[in-house]
């Protein structure tokens, strides 16, 4: 956790756009934690980690209705 940041997680809700700006600027990631303890990790995205969901833009095709449950003909007893 070396150059890190660590933040209680009711101050970063309060502060998160900032922080996120932060983040991107610095370069430097941030330690979330909840009642003292390491919850989560925000850190800077690598350029080449942009650049490959970039290249996947426009490659998904939604076919049908993504949100509405598969229902019994499609998983049978299973459900």
């Amino acid at each position: 956790m070396k150059n890190s940041k660590k933040i209680a997680a009711g101050k970063f809700k309060a502060t998160c756009l900032g922080l996120l700006d932060e983040v991107q600027t610095s370069g430097q990631e941030i330690i979330v934690t909840k009642y003292g303890k390491p919850v989560a990790k925000v850190v800077p995205l690598e350029p080449e980690s942009i650049e490959r969901f970039n290249k996947l833009r426009g490659s998904v095709k939604i076919k049908d209705d993504i949100i509405s449950p598969l229902g019994k003909e499609v998983w049978g007893d299973l459900q």
